[in-house]
């Protein structure tokens, strides 16, 4: 493979230096193609949304092409930055996303969207909770990476009391105070897919669950507007005109694309009828441009991606990388699912982007800056089971029973690789 022996300063050595060699190249044209479809999109349905927003006609294609170009330095730095610098700088990273998040509930809202999650300063905004999703990745890592070192994933007070308080915070001021409900469902999967991949006892995790049911039934019943939702999501067409009117426009774009869809200047809902076409519809626009045909290759483009995902998290090199990969697994495809599942109603609308595809820079973005992180990763993959394995001591663990933690999804047989 070409390997040179060069020490990588983001991984703990086993015996010897981690060896660099040639990185997961298909990464980079998986993210490329899906980027590239979702300029293709944007720029289809500009003029219709140009018309109502009053702006000029390339308005949209050209400010997603500029988030683009920036999600590429951002790609370009996170995947040069050794990971041990990113590992060592978690603390700084989780202040400026909760500074960012204080900030966004400081600031005053726009009439069109009410809800505190964007920083606006002058024509520019950003959304907080994207970088909150990329500071708690690798926070999130360095922490149970830790824990797994010193054998105490399982030890309540040093590793579920933080995780339970970390939870409790995310969703007061996420789903609460922010009404990003949506957001707060990726976090939480990233959070529990993460604690799993360490080994957390799954009785534990599942109590986690329970507890996090309860709330967000709490959340609903005690909330109007998301009754209503829950509601809408129960019987959309009874509610077509009023509460429902999203999601049934939704159905009504997917349904109208067919078998291969009524072609890129052919839309109709673009125009004015499916709300958030440009982010949170996105993918109901693309179904009614591209059809059942075009859905189903992008719905394998991201498969793919996501494949190419847990092979990187299988031969990782230490915890700490592999966790990252995994959390990085999880936050895109629990973001992918929600969206895909609110717009053919098999969920209830969250108002969440669709990775790569959806408009909106802070998106592009932090999913550009944690697709560096998979990507460096990549570059130190290892088909040794066995080097995987040296930094965790099983016998020091009381988890160690637990078979995830040898030959489990992320730890596989070598032998059963072509």
């Amino acid at each position: 493979m070409g390997a040179v022996t060069r020490r990588n300063p983001g991984f703990v050595p086993r015996g010897g230096a981690a060896r660099r060699h040639r990185p997961d190249y298909t990464l980079v044209v998986l993210s490329t193609i899906l980027l590239a479809i979702g300029v293709v999109v944007v720029y289809a349905f500009s003029p219709a949304l140009a018309v109502e927003k009053h702006v000029s006609a390339n308005y949209f294609v050209s400010r997603q092409l500029i988030a683009i170009a920036l999600g590429v330095v951002v790609f370009a730095v996170t995947a040069k930055v050794p990971l041990a610098y990113w590992r060592k700088a978690f603390k700084p990273l989780l202040i400026v996303a909760i500074l960012a998040t204080l900030m966004a509930l400081a600031l005053p809202t726009n009439p069109d969207y009410p809800a505190h999650r964007w920083i606006r300063l002058g024509g520019l905004s950003f959304q907080s909770v994207e970088l909150l999703k990329f500071a708690l990745l690798v926070g999130l890592a360095s922490f149970l990476a830790e824990r797994m070192r010193s054998g105490s994933v399982a030890d309540s007070k040093k590793t579920l009391q933080p995780l339970l308080i970390a939870l409790l915070v995310v969703g007061v001021v996420v789903a609460g105070v922010q009404s990003d409900l949506g957001s707060t469902g990726v976090i939480v999967a990233m959070m529990g897919v993460m604690a799993f991949v360490a080994g957390m006892p799954m009785k534990r995790l599942l109590l986690i669950a329970a507890a996090i049911s309860v709330g967000l039934i709490l959340a609903i019943s005690v909330t109007p507007y998301r009754r209503e939702r829950l509601l809408t999501f129960l019987h959309p067409e009874s509610n077509c005109l009023t509460t429902g009117y999203q999601a049934c426009q939704a159905l009504i774009s997917v349904g109208s694309g067919g078998m291969i869809g009524l072609g890129l200047g052919r839309s109709v809902q673009a125009y004015g009828y499916l709300p958030e076409a440009e982010n949170d519809s996105i993918f109901a626009i693309y179904a009614e441009k591209f059809g059942f045909v075009g859905a189903t290759v992008l719905l394998a483009l991201f498969m793919a991606l996501f494949a190419r995902f847990k092979t990187i998290a299988e031969r990782a090199p230490d915890h700490f990388s592999r966790l990252v990969v995994v959390g990085v697994l999880a936050w895109f495809s629990t973001q992918a699912i929600i969206n895909v599942g609110a717009m053919i109603g098999l969920l209830p609308l969250k108002g969440i982007t669709l990775p790569f595809i959806s408009y909106g820079g802070s998106s592009v973005l932090l999913v550009m800056g944690a697709l560096g992180l998979v990507f460096q990763v990549s570059r130190y993959t290892s088909h040794s089971v066995t080097a995987q394995d040296e930094e965790f001591n099983g016998e020091n663990d009381e988890n160690s029973r637990d078979r995830r933690r040898v030959r489990g999804a992320y730890y596989p047989d070598p032998s059963s690789r072509t």
